[in-house]
């Protein structure tokens, strides 16, 4: 049995045995988009199994250096900072490639009960449970610009994240020469998620020195998350294990571009059938799309802090640098934060070019997918789409993003269709992990206050 035939707790333990595994990896992902977990023995994966994991929910209000981020109740410390049970997902079992092969199954898990209402796999699978209920399903693929060093992690932290040597000096965009140069890196990164069932339709370089793009094959539901979750740790880890280091920051520099995780977005019916596509239509978007994507225009600006979820997220959304500003969209305008891509039935789409690489790909796709179902619920319609270049026009104020992070924390938090979406609780907990992140940045002397005010103030 190979791991993607696992489908039932059966079959997790018949594939156990049979590769006599004495450990498995357990994880789940946190509410920045980090797997935390751990090697258990086969016997505790037995267990897990029958009766559910104990994990402190505390783990979804770490940041990431494991600073507690204040949240009510689980970081509060009034339930005595309690575990709760998460149940381990079979059908997530993938192979770690690099793992000895009586360790090397992992396994996802989720919570259950209350603790799943704010669990980001919990949030998405809430809206994948509404789009079936509206007779659809979510169809999706994400792709990651990422940027790799010739740096480990401890020397990057020894120079205090400055004067990082990149992999490479110059701007070389899908260039063939530096792909034959980098192929070593390449062959590691597709093999490696050949071996974990994580489809790649595309790996290149990107317009800038070191920066790169992989293209994830688009999934229904919530595979599309797992598997984006599965690549973001597993690209980092890959290039850690070969002497480098790779960031997915929103923005890692002032003189760079920002680094995104597009989601490119449609919706079948329950039978498999697309439904963006309308050849009667003058422009061929069926009544849905047009209603979906209404739905993503409208709630961007106040949903904004589930794709740009930190306070670096926002340094990103700046003119010039291919990075959204508005809740604009177009025609095949890579300016627009919503990209109309027109084409056959199966290839019609929506992109969306507002999440960052840092966003968690369960909240961003839970973002996006609610938003769209919100429109055709609501029946809403897009406004006019813009065409060329949209850094250089007016755009209309509802369609504006907040200007800054503290904003879009407010936005959200008192946004009734994000409490319609996702559940009151989630609302409430996961804004006041952004606040604590705010408060804490907020409050920090910069590197740009001391050169403009130390000598002269």
């Amino acid at each position: 049995m190979i791991p993607s035939e696992v489908r039932s707790a059966e079959d997790l333990r018949r594939i156990v045995e049979e590769r006599d595994a004495k450990n498995v990896t357990i994880a789940m992902a946190d509410t920045n988009g980090l797997l935390r977990g751990k090697y258990i023995s086969r016997d505790k994966l037995y267990s897990v199994l029958e009766g559910g994991w104990g994990m402190p929910p505390l783990v979804l209000a770490l940041d990431f250096d494991d600073v507690i981020m204040a949240a009510p109740v689980i970081a509060d410390g009034s339930d005595g900072f309690a575990d709760a049970i998460a149940r381990a997902l079979p059908e997530t079992c993938r192979e770690i490639p690099w793992e000895s092969p009586r360790r090397n199954l992992l396994v996802l898990a989720e919570y259950t009960g209350e603790m799943e209402e704010i669990c980001p796999r919990g949030v998405y699978r809430r809206i994948e449970k509404m789009a079936g209920d509206m007779g659809f399903q979510p169809y999706h693929a994400l792709e990651y610009e990422f940027t790799m060093f010739e740096e480990t992690a401890l020397s990057a932290h020894e120079k205090d994240y400055r004067g990082l040597k990149l992999a490479t000096p110059l701007i070389t965009y899908e260039v063939i020469q530096r792909q034959a140069v980098w192929a070593e890196f390449y062959n590691e990164l597709l093999d490696c998620f050949a071996t974990m069932d994580v489809d790649l339709e595309t790996a290149h370089e990107e317009m800038g020195p070191g920066f790169m793009e992989a293209s994830l094959a688009p999934q229904t539901g919530v595979r599309a998350a797992d598997n984006a979750i599965l690549f973001k740790t597993y690209t980092k880890a890959l290039a850690q294990r070969m002497g480098r280091l790779i960031t997915f920051m929103a923005r890692w520099n002032n003189d760079v571009d920002g680094q995104s995780g597009h989601v490119h977005i449609s919706l079948k019916d329950l039978a498999g059938r697309p439904v963006f596509r309308d050849e009667a239509a003058e422009d061929g978007m069926s009544a849905t799309m047009r209603h979906f994507l209404a739905g993503m225009q409208a709630l961007m600006p106040e949903l904004l802090i589930m794709l740009g979820p930190n306070v670096n997220s926002f340094k990103r959304f700046v003119p010039d640098i291919f990075a959204p500003i508005a809740a604009t969209w177009g025609y095949d305008n890579r300016t627009c934060a919503l990209r109309v891509i027109r084409g056959a039935a199966k290839s019609q789409r929506i992109e969306c070019r507002t999440p960052g690489a840092d966003a968690n790909p369960y909240l961003a796709l839970a973002c996006l997918v609610g938003a769209g179902l919100y429109g055709i619920k609501h029946k809403l319609e897009p406004q006019a789409p813009m065409a060329g270049n949209v850094y250089q026009q007016e755009v209309p104020q509802d369609q504006r993003f907040p200007e800054s992070f503290r904003a879009g924390i407010e936005r959200f938090r008192a946004s009734e269709a994000a409490r319609e979406l996702f559940g009151v609780r989630f609302v409430e907990t996961y804004a006041a992990t952004r606040d604590f992140q705010e408060r804490e940045f907020r409050a920090k002397v910069t590197d740009q206050e001391l050169r403009r005010f130390f000598e002269l103030a």
